[in-house]
C-alpha cells in the first residue's frame, strides 16, 4: 500500500505510535524498489533489457571548457555558411511570396537579360552615377525578358514580331494607341507569338509586376480546341487556361462571372478562350470588368463595323487589341480602315474621312484607265497611309518559310470543258441574260443564282442536273442535252473536265507515290461527288464540312495527320474548315472551283504548308478554261494587287483589269486556251510558250507578280500533273515557294 509523503501527512504519523514508525522505517517508494530489483538481475545474471539500448545521459546545462582559439574557430565556422535556397542548381531570385520574407536590395528582372540567346522586350534607361544615387530603389524599372522556355523555340522573324507587339500593346510605338495587327502570312506562327506576348504581359512588367491580369482570345469556334492546346504545348502546366467551346447559357455565364471576378497577383485561369459566336450571346457578363489584352484570331471577321460582333467586342473595357489576320485586305480599303480602327480607334480618323482622304484617290489610281494625274495622287495618299498603319501593323509574307519548310508548288491549271458542258453553258446564257442584270461592275442580287449555276455548271452537270429537270430559266430542254440513261447515282468523270483531270490526278498519286490529298470546294453538293468519286475508286477518305461537330473535328484531324492512318483523301469545306486548320498528314492539295473572296482561297490552300510539314507540296487550282471562273480568278488578281499594295508594299503590281472588263464574267471563250493569260498579256511567252530565258531588258515577274512561270505541257515539272494533261488540261500557271527556285524554267 502506498503512503502519501506530504509534510503534513508525514507529521501526523511520527505523532502515532512506535510501530507505525518502524513501519514506516520499512516502506520504500515503488520506484526505489524497482531500482534494486534491477540491481539485483545485474548480479544474478537474469537481464532481459536489450543490449543495444544506450543508458541515458543525464543533461547538464554547464557549458565545455573551451580556449579562446578554439571558441573563435567555432564562431568562424558558422560565420563562413551563410544561408542559401536548398534547391540545387537554384540561381533565379525568391518569388514574391517566399516564406512570406521582403526580399531586400534592388528590384531585379524576372528571367536574366544577359544570358545567351535571352529576348530583352524592355531596356531600362542607363543612369549615371550620380542619378543612381538619387533615385527610389523600389520605383527603378527593370528589364523585361521573355521566358527563356518561349524565347530558345522562336524562329528570328517570330523574335521579331514579339517585340513588336509589346511594343504596340504597352504604347511604345504610338503613344496614347495600345493595338496592332499580327498580319503575318499563313503558317508563320502568328498563334506562338502572341502566347509569348500573353505570357510576357502576365508576369512581368517595366514596373516589376504583371502589366496585366487577365487576357482574352476571341476564335472562330472550329479554333478555341486548337489555342487551348497550343497554350498547354508551350507552356506546359505553367498555367490553366479556360476554353470555352459549349455548354448551356446558365452554364457559360457562370464560368464568365468567374472568370471576370478573378483578381490578385496570381490569377487560376488568367486567359480565357471562347469562340465569336459564343462571345457575342455572352457579351454583357464580359463588359462588367476589365481584361487587361484582347487577341482576336482571323480578325477578318471584324471587316463590317456594323456587325453586333464588332459591336460587342468594340465595347469591352480593354485599351490593348491584338487583331490576328494573314488578309487584311479582302474586298475593298473600307474593310481595312474597320480593322485598324478596332484596334486603335481613330488613327485613320472617322469612315468617311477615310473614304475621301484615302480609298477614292487610291482605287481611282489603281484603275488601269486612269490618268497620269489620278495614279500620282493614289500613289502619294498611298504612301500617306502606308506610313500611318506600318506604325501599328507587322506583315511578313511566307516567303521566309522557305528557310524552314520544303519547296511549295502552287499552280494554275485550266482545264477544257467537256461537249456537255458547253452545250449546257451557251444554253443557259442564250436563256438567262444575265449579263443585262450586271451595273458598273458590281454584281446584283438577281444575277447572283445565275453566277452560282455557271460554277456548279462548271464543276459538273450533275450539280444542275435537278434544274434542267425542272426546266428552271436558264435550263429550259437541256435535258435532252445529258446521254440516254443518265442518273446522279453514279458520278460519271468523263462528263467534268475538272472532274476527268481530278480522277487522273487522284490515280497517279495513288500509283506513284504515298502522298495524301486534300480536296477542297465552296459546295457540299460537290463534296458529295468526291465522295462517290472515292467510294468507285475505293480510296479511303474523311469528310470535314460544317455539320461535323466541333470536337469531332479535332479528332479526325489529328487522326488524318498520323502517319500510320490509312485514309488518303481528305475533304474539306473551304466555308466550314478552311482557316487555321493543320492538315501536314497531306502534301498535294487541290482547290477545286474559286471563290470571290481571295483571302478564302489563300486560308483553304495554306492548310498543307506549314509548320511540321516535310514533303514537297503541290497545290492545284483548277479553273474552267474560258469561263466564268477565269473571271472569278481575275478578280481576285484585282484585289490580290490592291492587297499587295497597301499591306505588302509592293509598288510593281500591274494593273491587269479596269472595272469595265468584269462586266464581261457571262461570256464563253471556246478558242482561248487561258483567258486569263491572255488578258494579261503576257511578254514572257512567244507563242504559248514561256521564252527561255526572258527577252533581253524586259520585266518578266511584273506581268503577273504571283505567278513566276507560264507553261504547257513541255514546262511542266510536276509528274502528276504532266501525267494528267492530255485528259482536259490546256495551260498552267505555276509558282515556287522558294526565292531561288525562280531561276528555274
Amino acid at each position: 500500500q502506498r503512503r502519501s509523503l506530504a509534510p503534513s501527512q508525514l507529521a501526523k504519523r511520527k505523532a502515532g505510535d512506535e510501530d507505525e514508525d518502524e513501519e514506516e522505517e520499512d516502506w520504500q517508494p515503488v520506484t526505489r524498489q524497482k531500482r534494486q530489483k534491477a540491481a539485483a538481475e545485474l548480479e544474478s545474471g537474469e537481464c532481459y533489457r536489450s543490449p543495444f539500448r544506450r543508458p541515458l545521459a543525464q543533461l547538464t546545462n554547464r557549458a565545455h571548457c573551451l580556449d579562446s582559439s578554439q571558441h573563435e574557430a567555432f564562431i568562424r565556422s558558422i560565420l563562413s555558411k551563410p544561408f542559401k535556397v536548398p534547391i540545387p542548381n537554384y540561381k533565379g531570385p525568391l518569388g514574391l511570396r517566399s516564406l512570406g520574407v521582403k526580399r531586400a536590395g534592388l528590384r531585379g528582372p524576372l528571367h536574366d537579360p544577359f544570358e545567351e540567346g535571352a529576348l530583352v522586350l524592355y531596356e531600362p534607361p542607363v543612369l549615371s552615377a550620380h542619378d543612381q544615387l538619387k533615385i527610389d530603389k523600389d520605383k527603378a524599372p527593370v528589364h523585361v525578358v521573355v521566358d527563356p522556355v518561349l524565347s530558345r523555340v522562336l524562329r528570328p522573324h517570330q523574335r521579331e514580331g514579339v517585340k513588336f507587339l509589346w511594343d504596340c500593346v504597352t504604347s511604345r510605338r504610338i503613344p496614347g494607341s495600345h493595338g496592332c495587327i499580327m498580319a503575318d502570312e499563313m503558317g508563320l506562327g502568328k498563334t506562338l507569338q502572341c502566347i509569348t506576348l500573353m505570357w510576357t504581359l502576365l508576369r512581368q512588367s517595366p514596373d516589376c509586376k504583371p502589366e496585366i491580369e487577365k487576357a482574352l482570345v476571341v476564335s472562330p469556334s472550329s479554333l478555341v480546341r486548337n489555342w487551348y492546346n497550343e497554350v498547354e504545348k508551350w507552356l506546359g502546366g505553367r498555367i490553366q487556361p479556360l476554353a470555352i467551346d459549349g455548354g448551356s447559357k446558365e452554364e457559360i455565364d457562370r464560368k464568365l462571372a468567374g472568370f471576370m471576378n478573378q483578381r490578385g497577383l496570381r490569377v487560376p485561369s488568367p486567359i480565357l478562350i471562347i469562340s465569336y459566336e459564343t462571345f457575342r450571346l455572352h457579351a454583357e457578363v464580359l463588359q462588367k470588368g476589365t481584361v487587361g489584352l484582347v487577341i482576336c484570331d482571323e480578325g477578318h471577321r471584324l471587316k463590317n463595323s456594323e456587325n453586333q460582333t464588332y459591336q460587342a467586342l468594340n465595347s469591352l473595357n480593354t485599351p490593348r487589341r491584338v487583331l490576328i489576320s494573314g488578309t487584311p485586305i479582302q474586298n475593298d480599303l473600307l474593310e481595312y480602315f474597320s480593322l485598324v480602327h478596332f484596334v486603335n480607334s481613330g488613327i485613320l480618323g472617322t469612315a468617311q474621312e477615310f473614304k475621301r482622304h484615302f480609298e477614292m484617290p487610291i482605287l481611282k489610281g489603281r484603275d488601269a484607265d486612269a490618268s497620269e494625274a489620278e495614279r500620282h495622287k493614289g500613289e502619294e495618299r498611298l504612301k500617306e497611309l502606308i506610313s500611318i498603319v506600318n506604325r501599328c501593323l507587322i506583315r511578313r509574307t511566307s516567303d521566309i518559310l522557305s528557310k524552314y519548310l520544303p519547296v511549295k508548288i502552287e499552280q494554275v491549271v485550266c482545264c477544257r470543258l467537256t461537249p456537255l458542258q458547253t452545250e449546257l453553258y451557251k444554253n443557259f446564257l442564250k436563256q438567262a441574260k444575265p449579263v443585262e442584270e450586271l451595273k458598273e461592275g458590281k454584281i446584283s442580287v438577281s444575277s447572283l443564282s445565275s453566277i452560282t449555276s455557271l460554277k456548279k455548271l462548271c464543276n459538273h452537270p450533275a450539280l444542275i442536273y435537278d434544274k434542267c429537270v425542272e426546266e428552271e430559266e436558264g435550263f429550259m430542254g437541256a435535258l435532252g442535252l445529258f446521254p440516254s440513261g443518265y442518273s446522279t447515282k453514279s458520278v460519271e468523270p468523263q462528263l467534268s473536265g475538272k472532274m476527268l483531270v481530278l480522277d487522273y490526278i487522284l490515280a497517279v498519286t495513288k500509283s506513284t507515290s504515298n502522298d495524301k490529298v486534300v480536296l477542297v470546294s465552296n459546295y457540299t453538293q460537290t463534296l458529295d461527288l468526291f465522295e462517290k468519286l472515292c467510294r468507285n475508286r475505293r480510296y479511303l477518305y474523311v469528310r470535314l464540312d460544317g455539320t461535323m461537330s466541333i470536337k469531332k473535328r479535332a479528332k479526325i484531324v489529328e487522326r488524318f495527320n498520323s502517319p500510320s492512318s490509312p485514309e488518303f483523301i481528305f475533304m474539306l469545306s473551304s466555308k466550314a474548315g478552311g482557316c487555321g486548320l493543320n492538315l501536314i498528314g497531306a502534301n498535294r492539295l487541290v482547290m477545286f472551283d474559286p471563290d470571290w473572296n481571295p483571302a478564302n482561297d489563300e486560308q483553304a490552300m495554306a492548310r498543307v504548308w506549314r509548320d511540321g510539314q516535310k514533303k514537297m507540296c503541290y497545290i492545284y487550282r483548277l479553273l474552267s478554261t474560258g469561263t466564268i471562273e477565269e473571271k472569278i480568278f481575275q478578280r481576285q488578281t484585282h484585289k490580290k494587287a490592291l492587297s499587295s499594295c497597301v499591306v505588302d508594299e509592293e509598288q510593281d503590281v500591274e494593273r491587269h483589269f479596269s472595272l469595265g472588263e468584269l462586266k464581261e464574267l457571262f461570256t464563253l471563250n471556246e478558242t482561248t486556251t487561258s483567258d486569263t493569260h491572255d488578258k494579261i498579256k503576257c511578254r514572257r511567252c512567244v507563242n504559248g510558250h514561256q521564252v527561255r530565258p526572258p527577252p533581253e531588258g524586259s520585266d518578266c515577274t511584273s506581268d503577273l507578280s504571283q505567278w513566276q512561270h507560264c507553261a504547257d505541257k513541255r514546262g511542266l515539272q510536276d509528274a502528276v500533273l504532266k501525267a494528267a494533261w492530255h485528259a482536259a488540261v490546256t495551260f498552267a500557271f505555276h509558282h515556287h515557294s522558294h526565292q531561288e527556285q525562280r531561276g528555274i524554267p
